[in-house]
């Protein structure tokens, strides 16, 4: 299988099966054999009934996968467990990022230049359609500089939490394999770990339009964050 397109997705209902119909015309148009898997974080509304109910095409598989709440970080680690693709890209739910630029991704692995590629919304040849508002853009900054500071991230990252990432599959599979973060904080957990082991990662420019229906809160997320942060640290030092 060429690609596996996991979803994470918390009361999702209303936008997952936009998701699912792009992330299955990106595997057609492209001529990939893949499986798109969406994992619902425990939504209380429909959305893993509304995946179950879309149609793709019979060379595509699609798999609906529901746990408990326990947060953003388990459902993708959840979903890449599952994975079998050659490679493996998570796409945050809404769309925000069109699927085709996924392919810059692809050929910066492909090419040899790395093992994992981010989408940043912040480096030269993106375009942003909708921003974030000011009070997220300064949240964005700050945790920015913090991750640099704290988490020795190196500065030449330009945008750590971007929901469009692809990854080598089994570079993917083992790291998420390792992973311990189920919120937010997991990107940085799983770049943390990459460098540890030596992975080549590079960041590439995306087309990004701000869905303001997001599940993070900076106002009631960020102690949690911080939390998990300061756990990474202290596991990752130890090693």
């Amino acid at each position: 299988m060429d690609i596996s397109i996991v979803i994470p997705a918390f009361e999702e209902s209303k936008k997952i099966a936009l998701d699912v119909k792009s992330a299955a015309e990106f595997i057609e148009d492209n001529n990939f054999t893949g499986e798109i898997i969406v994992v619902d974080d425990g939504s209380k509304d429909n959305t893993s009934e509304v995946v179950k109910n879309v149609e793709v095409s019979s060379g595509i598989t699609l798999k609906a996968l529901r746990y408990e709440h326990r947060g953003k970080g388990h459902a993708v680690r959840r979903g890449v467990k599952q994975s079998s693709g050659k490679y493996v890209m998570f796409v945050d739910s809404g769309c925000c990022v069109p699927y085709g630029d996924a392919l810059r991704g692809l050929e910066l692995i492909e090419s040899g230049q790395c093992d994992i590629a981010h989408g940043s919304r912040k480096m030269r040849g993106c375009r942003i359609e909708k921003a974030q508002s000011l009070y997220r853009r300064i949240c964005s900054r700050l945790f920015h500089w913090f991750v640099i500071r704290d988490m020795k991230i190196p500065a030449e990252f330009t945008d750590t939490q971007c929901g469009f990432k692809i990854y080598l599959g089994d570079v993917a599979r083992h790291l998420y394999g390792e992973c311990i973060t189920d919120g937010f904080a997991f990107d940085i957990e799983i770049i943390v770990r990459a460098q540890q082991e030596g992975y080549r990662i590079k960041e590439f420019p995306v087309d990004w339009t701000c869905d303001r229906d997001s599940r993070l809160s900076p106002t009631r997320s960020s102690w949690r964050v911080l939390l998990e942060l300061m756990k990474i640290k202290r596991v990752l030092s130890k090693k």
